[in-house]
């Protein structure tokens, strides 16, 4: 329901009400104007693409605010990364309005922040965190479409799949303080992530038959998924390493990993020992590796595929050969153990 009319002052007042019931209004000096407007929103409340006066005025500093709150039910992990990306947004636009953001600001965004050198992979999820941004506030009707796209999105880092000889594992391993030595052997023979690694448990680990059982992350909150639960055999020769090292160092709170104070260890703690060890040992553990592994204890020189090991290859057969008795898609589960970074490491010495 449109109107125009005009004024005693002779401005001509436009009027519509928007799907909800909610009456607006903007006066104009000339009628073609109001009309103009009139016609405008219409269309855009037909097309389904309406935005308010009121919520058009909305800046990205003030939906990142409100975004977050509602961001708050993710683990705090998550919540501190979107905190760190929101203060990259918020410092390129944060005073400007939601609709005022176009397509070339964010490309121009993405451009400088390549040329500041940080790393590919990192732009590409700001853009990312911008892109989520964008959708949730097109989602709540504060602006009519995202300025977000393939067009818009940098080029993603490109991560090599690696790991380590059994040359390389053992030398890293002996680069490494005592106490954290285990460490190198959980995530090279167990496929353990930092943060697992570091919140495993002496109950989690079974010494006699020789498997690691997940329960916990970092410091004692709840695995990144189901998968991770999963038992994994590490065969006797480590399971004998895992009980001299609890034996030597044994920990109040019942953890495998503890630093010099005898308290749990922590994953950053761990990454800075990793990386002074590479520091000090990358001719022997191979001259091309730049990076770390974000999931993996293992260092990542480039130029090497993965190789999942027998017992691996077997499973995934077992599986594709399930898959074509019970009509299945094959790229499922034989797909996923095939990518599960459990089986990308190399045999125990």
């Amino acid at each position: 329901m449109a109107s125009i009319n005009k004024r005693p002052n002779g401005t001509w007042r436009a009027r519509y009400r928007d799907d909800g019931g909610r009456e607006h209004a903007r006066h104009f000096r000339r009628k073609t104007d109001a009309q103009a407007w009139i016609d405008e929103q219409t269309a855009k409340l037909v097309a389904g693409a309406h935005v308010t006066p009121r919520q058009a005025r909305t800046t990205v500093g003030e939906w990142c605010d409100t975004w977050i709150e509602g961001y708050r039910g993710h683990r705090p992990t998550t919540v501190r990364q979107a905190e760190v990306h929101i203060t990259r947004i918020r410092a390129e636009f944060g005073t400007r309005r939601l609709s005022d953001v176009r397509p070339s600001h964010v490309r121009t965004w993405c451009a400088n922040l390549a040329a500041e050198g940080l790393a590919d992979s990192y732009v590409y999820a700001l853009h990312a965190r911008l892109s989520q941004l964008f959708a949730d506030a097109v989602h709540d009707g504060l602006v009519a479409k995202s300025p977000c796209s393939r067009r818009t999105s940098p080029a993603a880092g490109k991560q090599r799949a690696y790991v380590a000889t059994t040359e390389q594992v053992w030398a890293l391993h002996d680069a490494m303080p005592e106490h954290l030595r285990a460490a190198v052997l959980l995530g090279a023979f167990a496929g353990l992530r930092l943060a697992e690694a570091c919140g495993l448990r002496v109950d989690d680990v079974d010494f006699m038959r020789g498997i690691v059982t997940p329960a916990v992350q970092y410091p004692a909150e709840p695995l990144k998924s189901e998968t991770s639960q999963t038992s994994i055999p590490v065969g006797q020769s480590m399971a004998l390493e895992l009980s001299a090292h609890v034996q030597r160092h044994p920990s109040a709170d019942g953890s495998v990993l503890i630093d010099q104070l005898g308290r749990q260890l922590a994953p950053w703690t761990l990454e800075r020992a990793m990386r002074a060890a590479r520091s000090g040992h990358r001719e022997t553990l191979g001259g091309a590796h730049a990076k770390n592994c974000s999931g993996c204890l293992v260092p990542v020189p480039a130029g090497r595929l993965p190789l999942p090991r027998p017992a691996a290859l077997l499973r995934i057969a077992s599986d594709r050969e399930r898959c074509r008795r019970e009509g299945r898609p094959i790229a499922g589960p034989a797909r996923e153990r095939k990518d599960h970074a459990r089986h990308l490491r190399p045999p125990l010495a």
